[in-house]
């Protein structure tokens, strides 16, 4: 069963860093995009950063100089690097992706999602 899933959450306090991990687990043929996002609660879902095959990179303006996105295609994973952390960085982040899975054809997958907290 292919699967998202997400690990490096946690409790940290403002100026601090987080490394959050996202590996693709199952059997995948290939991954393109992946992504991160974040939502707090009562806000809308945003878009942190993505990271193509070719290692191309986007972030959202609130993390741009904060946040870095990278990823190991040999291990099929993604990370998430947040340093100078901020209160209104506090959000559930899920790591999105499209996997190329067993039906040949690339489809969105989504992570459950994990939990970063900053406050003193």
């Amino acid at each position: 069963q292919v699967q998202l899933v997400e690990s490096g959450g946690g409790l940290v306090q403002p100026g601090g860093s987080l490394r959050l991990s996202c590996e693709a687990s199952g059997t995948v043929f290939g991954i393109n995009t992946m992504r991160w996002y974040r939502q707090a609660p009562g806000k809308q879902r945003e878009l942190v950063a993505t990271i193509d095959e070719t290692h191309l990179t986007d972030y959202g303006d609130s993390v741009k100089g904060r946040f870095t996105i990278s990823r190991d295609n040999a291990k099929n994973t993604a990370y998430l690097e947040m340093n100078s952390l901020k209160p209104e960085d506090t959000a559930v982040y899920s790591c999105n992706a499209d996997l190329l899975d067993w039906t040949g054809e690339y489809k969105d997958y989504w992570g459950r999602g994990t939990q970063v907290t900053v406050s003193s």
